[in-house]
């Protein structure tokens, strides 16, 4: 085993494509703070803005290659195939709707079942012990499903239910 390599098998470098897009959403974050202020809710609204325009993007790429990955492990794409087809697109919204602040409480909620969904279509991937590449940024690159994606998609869902408790 290499310095590189974990335990699991995975290297760092199976990871740079993502540690690559959060230092960009970090940017974002962190540059709209300093210009604006210190908000913790308008940090948690430009992360998750900036996450799903992102993430969106590349998934819309290549659609086909993604809504395949998808329907891999999500529990709503492996039932109706061309929700897969559709996600890409609910993300570029909410992501606009984060930026716009545009009716926030159908936002976030909508962004806490969508998110919860999917982290549950990962657990059940994860605990099954299956070896799934994630479809978190389309088919453009590949990238192991590990609990790291378990915790972007959990991450959105406590961020979502944060800014509901704080509206």
């Amino acid at each position: 085993m290499n310095n590189e390599q974990s335990t699991n098998g995975y290297s760092l470098k199976d990871f740079l494509p993502l540690i690559a897009i959060f230092s960009i959403i970090a940017l974002i974050t962190l540059s709209h703070q300093l210009y604006y202020g210190w908000n913790i809710k308008d940090c948690m609204r430009i992360i998750m803005a900036a996450f799903f325009l992102i993430f969106g993007f590349f998934k819309i790429i290549n659609l086909s290659g993604f809504a395949k990955a998808y329907s891999m492990y999500d529990l709503i794409a492996k039932r109706v195939y061309w929700y897969g087809y559709v996600y890409p697109f609910l993300e570029i919204f909410l992501g606009i709707a984060y930026i716009l602040q545009w009716k926030p409480i159908e936002t976030n909620i909508f962004t806490l079942i969508l998110m919860l969904i999917s982290a549950a279509g990962v657990f059940n991937e994860l605990r099954q012990g299956k070896q799934v590449t994630c479809a978190c940024l389309g088919a453009l690159f590949v990238i192991p499903m590990t609990y790291v994606t378990l915790a972007e998609d959990l991450i959105m869902a406590i961020m979502s239910l944060a800014m509901l408790i704080v509206a």
